[in-house]
């Protein structure tokens, strides 16, 4: 629901928040007031001593005080459980109880420094009874602190300029007057995230570039939030609901459409070429990420591996490699590779804002002069990663519609830059001049390379890209139409970033107000987390009100529009209704031609129960236009979980080469 008003201001806490937190202060007061009874009746004869009158005073004011706050957190948790997401009207006697739990801290401030007080005064009591109270004082303080830490975390910067809107209808919000306030929250709420994110990265420098980056991100941040009154227990919540809303369509469609190929059809040929070639060259988008990722990937023996060239000084060998900073990533790089340091002509892990870590090499079995460039992996690059406007692509060729993604963009530049003014490429290509041009990358460093092989394409029109879970929210519809000849991409499963765009997360968002909105019951009800980790059954869907629930409501059901800060013509609650872009953040689509791994069966939630098994096939973009919720959104996309599936599907479908033989057609399912 909305966040809740207090105070004449919004705080990011909603009404219904208030049920594991409550429970656990409740759980705590109740095992403290026990403790504090069992030590006065066991040890009040041992308080007839020097100041044990003040210490047993102390006690019984204690114990009053802590079963006031026991009904009061019970009332507020009681409170808290009742109506639904976005029907408040249950609850609307949570803000008096919240007063009045706020005005009970002062009493027990006061009492627990009185408490600190005394004790200090060296009251000479039993050591025992003296202890005890001591205890009691510090976990006073303890969760006196602990409420300030959770008022902190609450404490919404712009919460003073929200709490207007927080009950505001949309036709409060077409005034002139609300369009200028509003617009100046959302300047306020840029200047609040570009604080946050200074504050966030105070270690990564403050160049030009970092500095455009700030605000690029601040500014994605505060268009993305600032028009919802969203608080993150409802986006979680929502996300929830949205897994279990897909799973439960997934379950009632009917079977899919089983299309046979021919096992030697041209396709299918295609198919397989191109993934023994993305089997290939994985392992040097890989590589570019250095010594973390195959210390990840070989936890036991990755350290023992490298370990010597990360304490040996550089050799005459490493001095043939250009760039600097190698050691341990040279290591690395040398065993996931497979290669020798003479095949390698450049390798440089330079980073800083808009500039991407890269290595050159001779890949002799391929025949190919191998770019890689390096996926998100620092601060910098997550900057880059969400420097999300649109900018024209500098680039020859005859596509018309050149808008491609800021950030990932002046990365690739930065990359052409480097091959071609330093003669990288140059030097390569004189030692193999039959060798062809292959770029390669994982995440932002899959979308770099496609921009970097489209730079390419005038002076080496040979070039191919393998572009390994790129964001989908690259460049326009026309260059990924012109890319489909010498781009390919690799998706795995449920990924979340080939599906990642400016376009796709509002859409994210007007679904998680959609299912939100029409949730019926509360959170706690939700069994959120234990969908997501354990399942469960996508049939209990709670998103529509029964007829006989809407006789206990007590005010209207809040619809999707009052979840909004600002009424935008972008928004249209149909279903089926596409959402105008802001010229800032035009659509944007992947790179190429784009192959699906998606897992046969079950292995689990996160995949880590079983061997899991891969089917492959050519996929349209227009599949990669929702983003989809699961436990393996994100595990989906690391370089090895992908690198496990690509040697699953190829050592598949390998052993079905003597399926013809047999008379066995390969199957597709449409």
């Amino acid at each position: 629901m909305p966040g809740m008003v207090l105070f004449g201001r919004r705080w990011a806490i909603a009404s219904d928040d208030l049920v594991f937190p409550g429970f656990f202060e409740l759980v705590v007061r109740v095992l403290w007031w026990i403790g504090i009874l069992t030590l006065y009746l066991m040890h009040r004869g041992k308080l007839d001593c020097a100041g044990g009158a003040l210490l047993s005073s102390y006690l019984i004011v204690l114990m009053i005080l802590l079963a006031v706050v026991i009904c009061t957190v019970s009332a507020i948790m009681c409170v808290s459980m009742r109506g639904t997401i976005c029907n408040p009207g249950p609850r609307k006697s949570m803000s008096k109880l919240l007063y009045i739990r706020l005005a009970l801290f002062f009493p027990e401030m006061v009492w627990a420094s009185l408490g600190a007080a005394w004790v200090a005064d060296g009251v000479q009591c039993d050591r025992t009874v003296v202890n005890g109270i001591i205890a009691t004082v510090v976990v006073s303080w303890i969760i006196i602190a602990a409420t300030v830490v959770s008022i902190i975390i609450v404490f919404d910067p712009l919460g003073g300029k929200m709490a207007p809107y927080s009950s505001a209808g949309p036709s409060h919000l077409d005034s002139h007057d609300s369009s200028q306030l509003l617009n100046g929250l959302k300047t306020a709420a840029t200047s609040v995230w570009e604080t946050r994110i200074k504050l966030l990265c105070c270690c990564i420098g403050k160049d030009d570039h970092t500095r455009v980056a700030f605000s690029s991100t601040a500014e994605l941040f505060s268009t993305y939030f600032s028009d919802t009154d969203l608080v993150p227990s409802d986006i979680a919540a929502g996300l929830a609901l949205l897994h279990q809303q897909q799973d439960n369509i997934r379950n009632n469609q009917e079977p899919a459409q089983v299309v046979c190929h021919a096992p030697g059809s041209s396709q299918e040929a295609d198919l397989d070429a191109e993934l023994e070639n993305c089997h290939h060259y994985m392992q040097f988008a890989a590589a570019a990420y250095g010594w973390p990722l195959y210390i990840y990937r070989n936890p036991l023996t990755g350290l023992c591996r490298i370990g010597g060239d990360c304490c040996r000084s550089r050799t005459t060998d490493y001095d043939l490699v250009g760039g600097d900073q190698l050691n341990c990533h040279f290591g690395s790089i040398l065993h996931t590779t497979g290669l020798q340091y003479r095949d390698f002509i450049h390798v440089s892990f330079h980073d800083k804002v808009y500039e991407l870590p890269f290595l050159v090499a001779l890949d002799h079995r391929k025949e190919s002069v191998v770019v890689a460039v390096r996926g998100t992996m620092s601060l910098q690059d997550v900057l880059t990663d969400l420097s999300a406007e649109s900018e024209v692509l500098d680039v020859e060729c005859e596509v018309q519609d050149r808008l491609a993604h800021k950030g990932i963009s002046q990365a690739a530049r930065y990359v052409y830059q480097r091959l071609i003014n330093d003669g990288i490429l140059s030097q390569a290509f004189s030692i193999a001049p039959e060798y062809r041009l292959v770029i390669v990358g994982h995440s932002l460093g899959g979308g770099a390379a496609a921009l970097l092989a489209t730079m390419l394409r005038a002076a080496y029109p040979q070039v191919r890209c393998y572009a390994f879970s790129p964001p989908r929210g690259l460049w326009s519809k026309a260059l990924q139409e012109y890319s489909q000849s010498f781009i390919v991409s690799l998706v795995l499963g449920k990924d979340v970033i080939p599906r990642l765009s400016v376009t796709n997360l509002e859409d994210l968002k007007r679904r998680i107000l959609r299912v939100v909105a029409h949730c019926n019951k509360p959170k706690i009800l939700l069994h959120g987390l234990w969908y997501e980790l354990f399942g469960g059954n996508p049939n209990n869907l709670p998103t529509e009100l029964d007829g006989g629930d809407q006789e206990v409501l007590t005010q209207p059901l809040l619809g999707e529009q009052s979840l909004l800060t600002r009424w935008s013509p972008a928004y249209s609650f149909s279903s089926d209704s596409p959402l105008d872009s802001s010229p800032k953040y035009p659509p944007l689509y992947p790179p190429g031609r784009i192959i699906h791994l998606q897992e046969e069966g079950a292995s689990g939630r996160f995949g880590c129960c079983s061997a899991a098994h891969y089917s492959a096939k050519w996929s349209h973009e227009a599949e990669f236009s929702k983003i989809l919720i699961g436990p393996k959104m994100l595990t989906d996309h690391m370089p090895d979980i992908l690198m496990r599936a690509l040697d699953s599907v190829v050592s598949d479908r390998a052993a079905c080469v003597s399926c013809p033989a047999q008379g066995v057609s390969s199957v597709d399912v449409a």
